[in-house]
């Protein structure tokens, strides 16, 4: 369980870090918030994270976007069912697509569109409860390990904006960065983010 744990979480503060580099203005608001509830201290630490709302946005849709498990655990059907019109016999094996889910466009306005803003004011969480918003999975089964990894996505994240100013290479333009990922057990960025 750490492993995966600290696995996916990697995988999201790469994801939230290319965002906010293809997002300057989103990264400037995070920054400015980061900076602000943290100024002298030093040090990002978990007393006041819970004070970083702006960064509570971003990791949500990072992860409606790019959930590091892109399909939840399989189940088995007991029994003969039919969902939404489709038969699913006895004894099959079913994959909920959660990278899908996260983007259906019947749930979300331009679903493509990387948009902290849309979970203003919004009672999505990433408990599932909601079933449009599935980055841990929802129910009895969901991931074990959502909030030890949602506290060092906080805090690993929260710690680059307030002590790093991160910029892209070689005049590089944000809509240059390449954000095509690579599928898998994990959706990982096609290309890992180098330092400059």
């Amino acid at each position: 369980m750490f492993l995966a744990g600290s696995d996916t979480w990697t995988i999201t503060v790469e994801w939230a870090m290319s965002e906010l580099m293809k997002h300057p203005r989103v990264m400037e608001k995070a920054q400015r918030e980061v900076r602000k509830v943290f100024n002298g201290k030093g040090v990002v630490d978990e007393a006041s994270i819970d004070r970083l709302q702006y960064l509570q946005l971003v990791l949500k849709e990072t992860l409606r976007l790019h959930p590091p498990g892109p399909l939840a655990i399989p189940r088995e059907s007991k029994e003969t069912i039919v969902v939404n019109g489709y038969k699913i016999p006895a004894k099959t094996r079913v994959f909920v697509n959660l990278w899908a889910i996260n983007r259906d466009p019947h749930h979300w306005a331009q679903p493509e569109v990387f948009e902290p803003e849309r979970f203003l004011n919004s009672s999505v969480d990433f408990r599932g409860t909601d079933f449009h918003y599935l980055p841990f999975g929802a129910g009895r089964r969901m991931c074990p390990g959502m909030h030890y990894g949602l506290a060092l996505a906080y805090l690993s994240l929260a710690n680059l904006i307030y002590h790093f100013d991160w910029k892209l290479p070689h005049q590089m333009k944000p809509e240059d960065l390449d954000m095509r990922e690579r599928f898998g057990i994990e959706v990982k960025r096609q290309n890992n983010l180098i330092r400059a």
